[in-house]
C-alpha cells in the first residue's frame, strides 16, 4: 500500500513532528509572559503612530504591494551563508582591526537585520492569537542569532578565527530555526497572505439586495452564492467589494464607514469602497472589486466580467 512506503512514513512524522514542537512553543508559560510584556509595550506605540508614513513604508503594503518583512529577512540569511561559505572554503583573510570578506559580509548582515527587525516588530503589532506568539519566538530567535553574529565579528576584527567561525556557525543555526518559525506563519498559518483571494463565485449575475435597501452613501455586507459581499451606493453608481478583510480575514461590514471609506474592525486597515484600494495600511493587497449593477429593483453582482461574445 502507498501508505507503507517509506517517503509517506517520513511525510507524516515530519508532520508529526512539526506539530508537537509548535504545540509545545505554544505551552510555554515564559513566552505566553513575555508575550504579555511585549504587547504593553508596543500595542500602544503602534496606536500612537499608526498613521505615520514611517509606519505606512515599513509594512510595505501600498507601495511594495506585500508585507516588507518577508522580502528584506533574505538578506541577513543570505549574508550569514556567505560568511559560513567563505569560512568552510578558508576564504575569509585572517587580520586584526579591519573587515575581511567574511567580516564584511557579517556586519553587513547585521545591520540588513537591525532593518528586517523594525519591519518585523511593525507586522507584529497587528498579528493575533498563537500567530504572536509563534511571531515573537520567531523574533527572539532571530535577535539571539544576531547577537551570535555580533560576538563572531567581534571576534574576527580580533583575530580570534576559530570562535568566530564557531559563533558565526551558531548564528546560522539559530537564523535556520527562526526561519523554520517564519514559514510556519507565511505557509501554514497564512500570515500577511491575501486573505481575500480566491475563486470569480458567483460565475453570473445574482441578486443581492433590493434596490430600496441601500441608500446612498450606505454600505451593506451580503453573502451572494458562499461569497461575502459588501456593497456601496454613491448616488447612481453601486460599487462591489470582497467583505473579507484581504489582510486577516475580519470582515469589513462590520468597521466603521466615512463617506467611501471602510475601517477594518480588527486592525483598522482603510480602504475605498469604490475601487477597493488601500488608504492606510497594514493591510498589503488591495480588496478584490467585484461588477455590480441595478438591474428591475435589485442590486446584482457577479465575481467577474462577464465574456464578450465571440470572445475566447
Amino acid at each position: 500500500m502507498s501508505g507503507d512506503h517509506p517517503s509517506a512514513r517520513l511525510g507524516v512524522l515530519a508532520t508529526t513532528w512539526h506539530r508537537e514542537v509548535l504545540t509545545a512553543i505554544l505551552r510555554w508559560p515564559w513566552l505566553r509572559r513575555a508575550e504579555e510584556q511585549v504587547t504593553a509595550v508596543v500595542d500602544p506605540l503602534y496606536d500612537r503612530h499608526r498613521g505615520a508614513v514611517g509606519v505606512e513604508l515599513m509594512h510595505g503594503g501600498r507601495w511594495a504591494g506585500h508585507s516588507l518583512h518577508a522580502a528584506l529577512s533574505d538578506l541577513p540569511i543570505g549574508f550569514y551563508a556567505g560568511v559560513m561559505v567563505l569560512d568552510t572554503l578558508g576564504k575569509d583573510v585572517p587580520g586584526r582591526g579591519r573587515l575581511d570578506p567574511a567580516a564584511t559580509l557579517s556586519a553587513a548582515g547585521i545591520a540588513a537585520a537591525a532593518v528586517t527587525a523594525a519591519t518585523g516588530v511593525t507586522d507584529w503589532a497587528v498579528s493575533d492569537g498563537e500567530d504572536r506568539r509563534v511571531g515573537l519566538f520567531h523574533g527572539l530567535l532571530n535577535g539571539a542569532a544576531t547577537l551570535l553574529q555580533a560576538a563572531s565579528l567581534s571576534a574576527r576584527m580580533t583575530g580570534h578565527r576559530r570562535p568566530a567561525q564557531a559563533l558565526g556557525a551558531a548564528s546560522m543555526a539559530a537564523t535556520a530555526a527562526a526561519g523554520y518559525l517564519g514559514g510556519h506563519l507565511v505557509q501554514g498559518r497564512a500570515v500577511m497572505v491575501n486573505r481575500a483571494l480566491g475563486g470569480n463565485t458567483p460565475n453570473r449575475w445574482v441578486r443581492a439586495i433590493a434596490e430600496d435597501e441601500l441608500s446612498d452613501g450606505a454600505t451593506a455586507g451580503v453573502e451572494v452564492e458562499g461569497r461575502k459581499v459588501l456593497l456601496f451606493r454613491s448616488g447612481a453608481d453601486v460599487h462591489a467589494i470582497d467583505d473579507v478583510c484581504s489582510h486577516a480575514g475580519a470582515l469589513l461590514s462590520r468597521g466603521e464607514v466615512a463617506g467611501c471609506i471602510v475601517t477594518c474592525p480588527l486592525h483598522e486597515t482603510r480602504f475605498d469602497m469604490r475601487d477597493g484600494h488601500i488608504v492606510r495600511g497594514p493591510a498589503h493587497h488591495p480588496q478584490p472589486v467585484l461588477p455590480a449593477r441595478t438591474r428591475n429593483g435589485f442590486i446584482e453582482v457577479r465575481g467577474s466580467e462577464p465574456r464578450r461574445r465571440g470572445s475566447g
